[in-house]
């Protein structure tokens, strides 16, 4: 579904991703695991269209989209919930929700079925649905990112750091519903540092260290690997 041929990514003189190969299958959740600065956040902006690839080749769907802009990206069916989830903070949930939809904004049965959709993956968000996001708890935000971006009816979703400061039982909800639309039959790129977490649910999984690539497999044998192990799950 999403081929990287050779990525580079630069900010000035500073090369943040560095000749990246790799690819994703439709219905697979694949994680990319590294350090603070590995420049994971980067690539995944690279895909979304949010970053302007310097080098090599990004394909969707067999289609080149390196220079297709992000909001055209969104249409073919791509969606990145960033970093920082990036909610509306003014705006209620449900005006979240339905900001997510734009592209389909002409169709209010379909919008109406996103935010159904939504509600139905968190339930938490339907008791919400009227308060303004910028007071929801960080898991809530979180939840409402997810649901925010399922809202374009993507075929791909790049998740960037879901579980960024939340609670452990949080943590645990927000790997229910990553899994859940996977067995729905979504594809799930998973930019994450608990890495424990994401190469457990994870259908295949990378390496990313100083902008490349450096080791790849399923989620099970890096979970093995002994130098996976010592770097990011604290085991020696």
């Amino acid at each position: 579904m999403l081929k990287l041929e050779s990525v580079q990514i630069s900010y000035g003189a500073i090369q943040a991703v560095r000749d990246v190969s790799l690819e994703i299958r439709g219905g697979e959740i694949v994680t990319i695991i590294g350090a603070n600065g590995a420049g994971k956040s980067t690539l995944l902006k690279g895909v979304a269209g949010l970053e302007p690839v310097q080098g090599g080749r990004v394909t969707f769907d067999g289609r080149d989209i390196t220079q297709v802009p992000a909001h055209q990206r969104v249409g073919l069916g791509l969606a990145l919930s960033p970093e920082g989830r990036g909610v509306f903070a003014d705006q209620t949930v449900y005006d979240n929700l339905v900001l997510g939809a734009y592209l389909r904004r002409r169709d209010p049965a379909a919008v109406a079925e996103g935010v159904e959709r939504g509600y139905r993956l968190f339930p938490r968000l339907r008791e919400r649905r009227d308060q303004l996001a910028g007071t929801l708890s960080g898991g809530e935000q979180q939840m409402l990112a997810m649901a925010r971006a399922l809202m374009s009816e993507p075929r791909l979703l790049c998740l960037d750091e879901p579980s960024l400061g939340l609670a452990p039982l949080i943590v645990q909800d927000i790997f229910t519903a990553i899994c859940k639309l996977r067995d729905d039959g979504l594809t799930i790129v998973l930019v994450e540092q608990m890495a424990n977490q994401a190469l457990g649910v994870a259908d295949r999984a990378y390496v990313l260290e100083t902008g490349r690539i450096t080791l790849s497999g399923s989620g099970a044998e890096l979970l093995r690997d002994p130098s996976v192990r010592a770097a990011y799950l604290g085991a020696h």
